[in-house]
């Protein structure tokens, strides 16, 4: 069974800092490209980042300089530290795992990231 679980999210004031977490179960982390992703009230899931097997990243245009994202595979876990966070960044981020062959695609459940002003 494949379980993506994240961690660290909560409630931030602006200019603020946190780290993500995504432990993962079930599948063999090495070979995945690892993403976060967020949704904020009545918008769309969009990128935030992502890295590959290899550890080639990319990140939203809007978030580079603020957001890295890193993984261990001797821990199974993707992670996305955060920094000067602004309220805008408010959403629900999720963990993301894919495979393209055969092309598999897994979600975490979220964690609630909350800026205030």
């Amino acid at each position: 069974q494949v379980q993506l679980v994240e961690s660290g999210g909560g409630l931030v004031q602006a200019g603020g800092s946190l780290r993500l977490s995504c432990g993962t179960s079930g599948i063999i982390f090495r070979i995945y490209t690892m993403g976060w992703y967020r949704q904020a009230p009545g918008k769309q899931r969009e990128l935030v980042a992502r890295i590959t097997s290899g550890g080639s990243t990319n990140y939203a245009d809007s978030l580079k300089g603020r957001f890295t994202i890193s993984r261990d595979n001797a821990k199974n876990t993707v992670y996305l530290q955060m920094n000067s966070l602004k309220p805008e960044d408010t959403a629900v981020y999720y963990c993301n795992a894919q495979y393209p062959t055969p092309p598999v695609n897994y979600w975490g459940q979220g964690t609630q990231v909350t800026v205030s002003s």
